[in-house]
């Protein structure tokens, strides 16, 4: 019985020593990172995930600073952009992986080595108060003489969203960097991030505002006088794309959590937070219009990154340095 017992205890000892743990760093907000990581450990019992929040460019200043320590301690990124990652990727800073589950995903969303996967879609679009008399329909109208001085966007050189916004923009054949000087012309303000900028439209200071989805559709829910546009030649997006490092401890756990968030259900846990998941065939938020009716425009990441410095500096002769 005594042989018994401490044969049980060693094994007890061994399985807590050695549990199934794989360690997260995410820019979710928190209260979507926690619903994400309890419903992956509810679909894989047995494997943990301690994880870290923070916004993206703090996360990758303390990930640089843990690589140069030579101790990295994430498993698994779950970032805003697919810009970010393509940097590590060609720093060798993770690993490929095919997961079976992207063949239900637009090749344009995911890395074709199987470095990164994105997990949802968020846009931006035109967002407007409802006390305009003008509703604008495309990217051109914001443009227009009549609306000068009354046009609020999100800065590159703060936010993330707002440079590869940037970068999707100048890079399409109808708009080009042609486009952003007309905005610049029109005394168009970029300032601060997507918040500013959705406040500044919905108070009717800058009635007119490029601005990322899910802000202006949720406020608009909850009685805020603005309209979300999906202008008629397309939207940018960023994606909140995963990816595995290269110095994964736990690469097995790794790879179950990049396909839970690929699978149906991991798309259908993104329908839930209030996103458009990435994955074809899923369905939309409460207020977004059929995701076929949503137009996606051309956006390489690579491109965007090598472009990046560039285009900030350019942006910043237009527009100032706010």
């Amino acid at each position: 019985m005594k042989t018994f017992l401490t044969t049980t205890a060693l094994a007890l000892i061994a399985s807590t020593s050695f549990a199934d743990t794989i360690t997260l760093y995410t820019s979710q907000p928190n209260a979507d990172a926690q619903k994400t990581v309890d419903a992956f450990m509810a679909a894989n019992p047995g494997t943990d995930v301690e994880w870290v929040r923070d916004g993206t460019t703090k996360l990758m200043a303390r990930l640089r600073a843990e690589i140069e320590a030579g101790s990295p301690q994430p498993d698994l990124l779950l970032i805003a952009d697919t810009v970010t990652l393509e940097g590590m990727a060609q720093d060798g800073l993770l690993t490929a992986y095919q997961s079976p589950e992207a063949t239900n995903y637009d090749s344009a969303l995911y890395s074709a080595e199987g470095f990164y996967h994105s997990t949802k879609l968020i846009t931006t679009g035109i967002v407007y108060n409802t006390g305009v008399e003008s509703a604008p329909t495309s990217w051109g109208d914001l443009t227009d003489a009549a609306i000068k001085g009354q046009i609020a966007m999100p800065s590159p050189l703060y936010s993330g969203a707002a440079l590869i916004h940037l970068a999707t923009l100048t890079g399409d054949d109808s708009l080009g960097w042609g486009y952003y000087e007309q905005l610049a012309a029109n005394e168009a303000r970029a300032q601060g991030g997507n918040g500013g900028t959705f406040k500044a439209v919905a108070s009717g200071e800058k009635p007119y505002g490029m601005v990322v989805d899910f802000l202006a559709i949720r406020n608009k829910a909850d009685g805020s006088p603005v309209e979300f546009v999906f202008p008629t030649e397309g939207v940018s997006y960023v994606t909140e794309p995963v990816a595995i490092m290269s110095t994964a401890k736990n690469v097995e756990g790794a790879e179950k959590f990049v396909d839970f968030l690929l699978s149906d259900a991991g798309q259908n846990l993104v329908l839930d937070m209030g996103y458009i998941p990435a994955r074809d065939g899923m369905g939309v938020p409460e207020g977004f219009p059929a995701r076929d009716a949503i137009k996606l425009m051309d956006f390489d990441p690579a491109v965007a990154l090598k472009n990046a410095d560039a285009n900030k500096a350019k942006f910043a002769e237009l527009f100032g340095t706010e």
